[in-house]
C-alpha cells in the first residue's frame, strides 16, 4: 500500500504527534508499505526518513506556538496528492490536514485520523467545571456538527482508545474505529529504576530519601491544566513531604513558571536530554499524576505505566482506559482538592506491589508498537477491498 498522511501538526520539535509519526514510517517500512508525510516546514522539499518520505510544504509559523508551523496552502496539498496517487489518505486533523483531504476529489480510501478532541481541548477545559461537561457540549453543538459533517467524507474514523470511540458514536461521527496506540514495552520498564538517581532528585529538591517523589509530563497547554496539578501537589505537600518534577514546556510556559515558583519543592525540567533520560526518571519516581482530561489517548501515561509507575489521573480523557484501581488512582477532572486526596491516598499504598500490578496490566492491555500498525494496516485493506468491491459493484450496475 502506498500510504499519505497530511500530518497538519507534525514537527521535529514536537511531542507525541511525532512519536508516533516516525514510529508510522519504521512499521510502514518494515511491512513492505510506502509512507509518505506530507507536512507543513520551513520550505518545500523531500527528505528521507525512517524508510519513509517527508514532504515538507513551506508553511507560516503558529502565532501562539512557533515550533509548529499552519498548513495553508491547499491547492498544494491536492497536487501532492495527484501526484503521489496514493491507495490510503489521511487526514491527521480537524482543521486543514483534514479539510484539504475532504475536499480532494482523487481516487483514494481516505481516513480521518482523531488525534485531537477539540471540544475536550478548550469548551471542556475552560467551562467543564462550572457549567458541567454535559452542558458544555450542549453548547458545542456547532463544533460537533462541523466534526460531523466532515466526519462524512472519509471511509472511517481512526481513534485510539474505547473511550473516544464511545464519545464520537454518541456524537454520530461516521464509522469510529479503535485501534489503541502502541507502546515500547521494551524501553519503558522497571528495569530502569535507580534508586540513586531518585535519591540525587529529592536531594535537589531539598528532600531527604524517605520523601515521596512525584512525577509530570505534559506540554505547557491550558488543556493539561498544570494549574490543577500545582495546586494539588501543594495542598497534598502540607500533609506528607514530596516533590514534583514537572516535564515539558508549551505556549503558556511562562505563566507555568510564575505559578510554580510560589510552590516549594517543585522542579521545572523544560526537557529530558535523551527519551532513555526520560525512561529511567519515570521507573524512578513514586506516582505519576496526570492533569489532562482531553487525551485521545495519553502516551506518556502509558510509558509510565509500562515503566512501573503508579498512577493519578482525571476521570475523564484516554488514561480512564488503563486506570485500573490495583495501581492507579481517579479523581475529578480539574478538581485540584479531589487531586490531592488522591494523591495522599496513592502514597498511603505499597509502590511495589502497584508497580508490579501497573505492569502486568500493561503487559496483558496495553499495544505494543507492532501490534498496533499490524492491526491499522490490516484495516485498512479492508477497506481497500470495500472500496474495490464497491467500484466493482457501480461498474456493473453502471
Amino acid at each position: 500500500m502506498k500510504i499519505v498522511d497530511v500530518a497538519e501538526f507534525y514537527t521535529d520539535q514536537g511531542g507525541g504527534v511525532k512519536t508516533y509519526i516516525h514510529q508510522k514510517l519504521e512499521q510502514g517500512a518494515k511491512a513492505g508499505h510506502e509512507i509518505i508525510i506530507i507536512a507543513p516546514g520551513r520550505y518545500d522539499g523531500t527528505e528521507e526518513r525512517r524508510g519513509g518520505i517527508i514532504q515538507w510544504i513551506k508553511s507560516p509559523p503558529l502565532p501562539l506556538d512557533p515550533r509548529y508551523r499552519v498548513l495553508w496552502n491547499k491547492k498544494e496539498v491536492h497536487r501532492l496528492l495527484y501526484e503521489l496517487r496514493p491507495d490510503i489518505v489521511e487526514g491527521s486533523s480537524l482543521w486543514t490536514g483534514g479539510s484539504f483531504v475532504a475536499s480532494w476529489p482523487g481516487n483514494a480510501v481516505k481516513t480521518l485520523i482523531y488525534h485531537q478532541d477539540p471540544v475536550a481541548v478548550y469548551p471542556e477545559t475552560f467551562l467543564g467545571s462550572i457549567l458541567g461537561y454535559k452542558r458544555v457540549n450542549q453548547l458545542s453543538k456547532p463544533a460537533w456538527s462541523y466534526i460531523r459533517r466532515l466526519s462524512r467524507h472519509f471511509d472511517a474514523t481512526v481513534t485510539s482508545g474505547d473511550w473516544l470511540r464511545q464519545r464520537l458514536i454518541h456524537q454520530q461521527i461516521h464509522r469510529p474505529v479503535a485501534i489503541p496506540f502502541g507502546i515500547d514495552k521494551t524501553f519503558f520498564s522497571p528495569g530502569r529504576r535507580d534508586e540513586a538517581l531518585r535519591k540525587r532528585w529529592l536531594n535537589r529538591l531539598g528532600l531527604d530519601e524517605q520523601d515521596a517523589l512525584l512525577l509530570s509530563v505534559s506540554r505547557h497547554h491550558p488543556e493539561k491544566r498544570i494549574g490543577t496539578l500545582l495546586e494539588g501537589f501543594e495542598e497534598a505537600s502540607r500533609a506528607r513531604s514530596m516533590g514534583l518534577i514537572l516535564v515539558g514546556n508549551g505556549p503558556i510556559g511562562m505563566w507555568v513558571k510564575r505559578k510554580a515558583s510560589g510552590v516549594k519543592n517543585v522542579y521545572l525540567l523544560e526537557h529530558t536530554e535523551t527519551r532513555e533520560e526520560l525512561a529511567e526518571l519515570m521507573a524512578s519516581s513514586d506516582l505519576f499524576i496526570h492533569g489532562s482530561a482531553s487525551e485521545t489517548f495519553g502516551l506518556v501515561v502509558a510509558e509510565a505505566l509500562c515503566s512501573g509507575l503508579p498512577l493519578v489521573v482525571p476521570d475523564r480523557g484516554g488514561a480512564v482506559d488503563f486506570a485500573s484501581k490495583e495501581f492507579a488512582h481517579v479523581y475529578r477532572a480539574g478538581d485540584a482538592m479531589h487531586l490531592s486526596a488522591s494523591i495522599l491516598d496513592a502514597l498511603e499504598n505499597d509502590r511495589k506491589t502497584r508497580s508490579e500490578a501497573a505492569v502486568h496490566f500493561a503487559a496483558q492491555h496495553l499495544y505494543s508498537v507492532e501490534r498496533h500498525f499490524k492491526e491499522l494496516f490490516s484495516f485498512y485493506n479492508e477497506l481497500l477491498e470495500e472500496s474495490n468491491e464497491q467500484t466493482w459493484n457501480d461498474s456493473l450496475n453502471g
